[in-house]
């Protein structure tokens, strides 16, 4: 007997994923896998108040928005993903208990307590495989035009992590390919505007180069994962000024 899985998204909900600059010239691909706090219709508020969904366990505060602002100053297309990842985290895999966490710092998150093995592959089969489906057949649409692709994603981070400072402004990360990272943090380094520093507030050890592994390790691919710490990108003002300075990093990085 085959059971119906659970329903996820609704029509009312759309597309898991956005894409914007499709046809961009920049090598760049962008990725923002925590881009949206929205949760689908189906799930309500996940037994969560405002506060815990308006917060950094939710999403990623500014990242999209200075995701599109390299996004346009390079000519870049850029992948997001449309919902919260306190449903599904696209940037772990499905075995990955921070898929679907149940806890996330300070907060539990009633909606994901005790999920079946069911929801679990309902879950992973509305957002996480056409997340990643979307970003192969644009690698693949590339390549078949002779279109080189940079796999570039990015993330935001909170001050104040269990109670600890971080004074940490700017993390390049990398796995075990760090030709770009590299070059970025060197380029940094000559001009120095943040406190970068590699693999910081977050390493490999912690799980979240996945998207990278997936994406430019599994391809060749150069890669990079960009963590901004979130007070700098609490606006307008700072998300325009983040995302000209690592449109600016990124293409010396790159023509290095």
């Amino acid at each position: 007997m085959v059971l119906a899985r659970p329903k996820i998204l609704s029509e009312a909900d759309g597309d898991c994923v956005g894409i914007e600059r499709a046809g961009g010239r920049s090598p760049v691909l962008l990725v923002c896998e925590h881009a949206s706090n929205t949760l689908p219709v189906h799930f309500g508020d996940l037994g969560l108040p405002g506060e815990a969904l308006a917060s950094h366990i939710a999403w990623d505060p500014g990242a999209l928005s200075v995701a599109r602002g390299i996004s346009q100053g390079l000519d870049a297309t850029l992948v997001y993903q449309r919902f919260s990842r306190l449903i599904y985290d696209c940037n772990r895999p499905p075995n990955s208990p921070g898929a679907m966490p149940e806890r996330s710092e300070i907060y539990a998150i009633p909606g994901n307590k005790d999920l079946t093995a069911e929801e679990r592959l309902a879950r992973t089969d509305a957002l996480y495989v056409p997340f990643h489906d979307a970003v192969r057949g644009l690698i693949r649409d590339r390549r078949a035009r002779g279109q080189d692709s940079v796999i570039v994603t990015i993330h935001s981070f909170t001050p104040v992590y269990h109670g600890r400072d971080r004074a940490v402004e700017l993390g390049i990360l990398h796995d075990e390919d760090s030709r770009l990272a590299d070059l970025m943090l060197k380029t940094a380094a000559e001009a120095p505007l943040y406190r970068t520093e590699r693999n910081q507030p977050y390493g490999p050890e912690d799980g979240v180069t996945h998207t990278l592994i997936l994406h430019g390790l599994s391809n060749g691919l150069r890669n990079v994962m960009i963590e901004v710490r979130n007070d700098l990108i609490a606006d307008d003002v700072g998300q325009g000024v983040m995302a000209d300075y690592l449109k600016g990093l990124l293409q010396q990085s790159l023509d290095a």
